[in-house]
């Protein structure tokens, strides 16, 4: 009777824990896919939950991390355009009174010279070409606000 009291209350404890939700999007219309493909299958294997937002503007991005209450926004930039488009999406997460409680994350081919300055404006992190995809979901596990 008490190994089944056990089974019981652990399966309560796993259905009560809250996944870590992702929303994966491309700003404007750049074409490279690959990389947030990986990332993305790699944030579901881990067992996030994944929302994939493909291409979107901004408001989009901004819209669907509300609607489906994300922990984590997953930018992928390869058009250079990191600088403007990171600071559109915080700024309208901040008008929505939401900025506190999303990690924004991005990746992408973006100059190592630009990742102080994008985390000053409040990127958790940024990953380029060739990092592991542990690493980054390692990153999101430790970090996101629970």
């Amino acid at each position: 009777m008490g190994t089944t009291f056990s089974y019981l209350v652990l399966g309560v404890l796993r259905m009560s824990e809250k996944k870590i939700r992702v929303l994966m999007s491309k700003p404007g219309i750049d074409g490279h896919w690959r990389g947030g493909i990986v990332v993305s299958r790699a944030i579901r294997d881990a067992g996030m939950e994944l929302i994939f937002g493909g291409f979107q503007n901004v408001q989009q991005i901004v819209e669907a991390a509300i609607q489906e209450d994300v922990d984590v926004i997953g930018l992928s930039i390869h058009s250079g355009a990191h600088f403007a488009y990171t600071q559109e999406v915080i700024d309208l997460l901040r008008e929505k009174g939401v900025l506190d409680n999303i990690m924004i994350l991005l990746g992408g081919v973006i100059p190592a010279k630009d990742f102080p300055k994008l985390k000053e404006m409040g990127v958790a992190n940024v990953y380029g070409p060739g990092t592991l995809t542990k690493d980054i979901v390692e990153f999101i596990r430790t970090n996101v606000k629970k």
